[in-house]
């Protein structure tokens, strides 16, 4: 399922789910600490009212909102939040109006103190990746089986 740290791949353009959602969520947030703090919250308490458990998807929420929120759009423009279950996975979604600036999961140095979210969104989902679009954004998108919650 994972690879080790230092063989992660690029992220990868979203596949298409074969299975329709049964349930999904969506919002939008600000562009702030509060905007991604928020998108957790809202998150869990979703994943709650669809008797799902919050670790790890709450964990991988928490990450790609934060990355929005500080790297990903401007104030002006927010961040959008999607969740959706299908038969086998819970897929995370976050929107930004960022489409020039791609994420990746490099190794950070060892004395940095950040740049390891997407390691983690890495370690705790099967698979995530990078759609661009619409322009000017780009979706950050993460997909956690059910069976890992």
């Amino acid at each position: 399922m994972n690879q080790e740290l230092s063989e992660l791949p690029t992220p990868a353009t979203a596949p298409t789910p074969t299975t329709p959602p049964t349930r999904t969520f969506e919002t939008e947030l600000s562009s702030t600490r509060v905007g991604a703090r928020l998108a957790r919250l809202l998150a869990e308490c979703r994943l709650r009212a669809w008797g799902l458990p919050l670790d790890p998807a709450a964990l991988v929420v928490a990450e790609l909102a934060a990355n929005a929120a500080l790297h990903g759009s401007d104030r002006r423009t927010g961040f959008r939040l999607s969740l959706s279950v299908t038969d086998t996975a819970l897929r995370i979604e976050v929107s930004d109006s960022a489409g020039d600036r791609m994420p990746g999961a490099g190794l950070p140095a060892a004395d940095a103190e950040s740049g390891r979210g997407l390691l983690l969104v890495e370690a705790l989902a099967e698979r995530w990746g990078v759609t661009p679009g619409p322009p000017p954004g780009k979706t950050v998108w993460a997909e956690v089986p059910l069976a890992d919650l």
